[in-house]
């Protein structure tokens, strides 16, 4: 058995919380691979919506098993409120959540120095969430790092002062002002609730699960072109969101890799400052953003909205190896006459269909226009009710693209997905 892996192919929310609800039932387990709060998947099912942070979004179905990897960085109080609100709807967490041992703590003073260094940038913010992600990768590169195995340990409390007080000591270098008591009250709390779940060695309960020819599907947080490595550095997150991602964040080997689900938007959308070839800063911009609800599930930020590039998507696919491609958020496009594509970037005069070193505003998009359905799709619930436009458009992206879009998302509720 194989791990099939489920990521994002743009700046992020994509919409793979949904996708992963809606085939979690043909999984035995879902494990979370990377990232940490700052990811924000929505499912939306039976009138509710629910905002998931870092527990995996199989968490809702009856049988699934859900794994915080080893790649996750963890804030305990933000999981306490995250897990709370989930067993009023009836699931019990401390049954279904597995969670790494080795996966890393973000502890209280990794958000404050977080904040402390995004003000400290000004106008050079690379929009953070604030959310102590960048902190605390930084101590586990950096050997300082605190994981979830430690809160076992008897010296946790000792290990815990030593690394607050580096952070204290940055921050007040930094001339920033804190607030910390209320902030570690509720951490600690949090960190009693933890003790009472199933913390594992998770390299070996994967791999033990697929040695019981266990069903598991590996999910991503952000998108790969917020990727460290691949991404539109220095305007990234702090963790790899690409397929090699998941071996390291997981524990297991490369030939372990099965299917990869790489899922897009049939727009574009970007959260904080850095590049984006095809933003649209005027009217149809702020169409797209008003008809799609395009503001963070984490951070309730406006995002950037433009059309879909095919350069970045195809570096994307290239990247990640990906075997199957699903399309979201279709249905946001139902109101426009026309729909453009992004083919190739104009650089300096220069044709290109590759992605350069740097992007920048030198950068002009070169688009192909197609004929928009102007029709309600929400309700379609096969792909022969689909409009010839929409057909059109899905032919052609799978033509350029080179992979199959085996699933077309066109609305938030999991009822609302299209199998091709």
């Amino acid at each position: 058995m194989k791990v099939d892996v489920l990521l994002g192919l743009q700046w992020g929310d994509e919409g793979k919380g949904k996708i992963v609800d809606a085939i979690t039932p043909k999984y035995d387990s879902v494990v979370r691979f990377q990232g940490g709060p700052n990811a924000g998947h929505s499912l939306e099912f039976n009138n509710i919506k629910h905002v998931l942070h870092t527990i995996p979004s199989g968490i809702f179905h009856k049988n699934s098993i859900n794994v915080i990897g080893n790649g996750v960085v963890i804030d305990a109080a933000i999981l306490k409120k995250e897990i709370e609100a989930i067993n009023k709807l009836g699931v019990d967490v401390s049954q279904k959540l597995y969670i790494s041992k080795k996966a890393h703590l973000i502890i209280p003073t990794h958000r404050i120095l977080d904040a402390a260094q995004e003000n400290a940038k000004g106008k050079a913010k690379i929009g953070s969430t604030l959310k102590g992600i960048g902190p605390t990768y930084t101590d586990k590169i950096a050997r300082n790092g605190l994981r979830i195995g430690d809160i076992l340990t008897p010296n946790f409390i000792e290990k815990y002062n030593s690394l607050k007080q580096k952070h204290i000591d940055l921050i007040n270098f930094l001339n920033f002002a804190f607030e910390l008591e209320e902030l570690e009250k509720e951490w600690f709390k949090g960190i009693e609730l933890i003790k009472t779940l199933k913390i594992v060695d998770s390299e070996y309960f994967v791999n033990n699960l697929l040695k019981e020819n266990k069903k598991i599907l590996a999910e991503g947080a952000q998108g790969t072109m917020l990727d460290i490595d691949f991404g539109t550095y220095p305007f990234v997150t702090s963790s790899n969101t690409v397929t090699a991602g998941a071996l390291t964040g997981i524990g297991i080997a490369p030939q372990k890799i099965g299917e990869v689900f790489g899922i897009f938007k049939a727009y574009c959308t970007r959260v904080g400052s850095g590049p984006f070839p095809t933003e649209l800063l005027e009217e149809t911009g702020e169409k797209l953003r008003q008809i799609g609800h395009e503001f963070g599930a984490t951070t309730g930020r406006p995002r950037r909205c433009g059309w879909i590039d095919l350069p970045a998507l195809k570096y994307s696919i290239m990247i990640n190896g990906v075997t199957q491609l699903i399309m979201t958020k279709a249905d946001v496009l139902n109101e426009f006459d026309t729909i453009k594509v992004c083919t190739a970037y104009d650089i300096n005069g220069n044709i290109s269909k590759t992605i350069p070193y740097e992007l920048s505003d030198e950068i002009k998009p070169i688009y192909k226009d197609f004929k928009g359905w102007k029709t309600d799709t929400t309700n379609i619930k096969s792909e022969v009710e689909m409009p010839t436009e929409l057909k059109n458009y899905i032919k052609y992206l799978e033509i350029e693209l080179e992979v199959p879009i085996t699933i077309v998302s066109l609305g938030p509720d999991r009822n609302q997905t299209i199998y091709r």
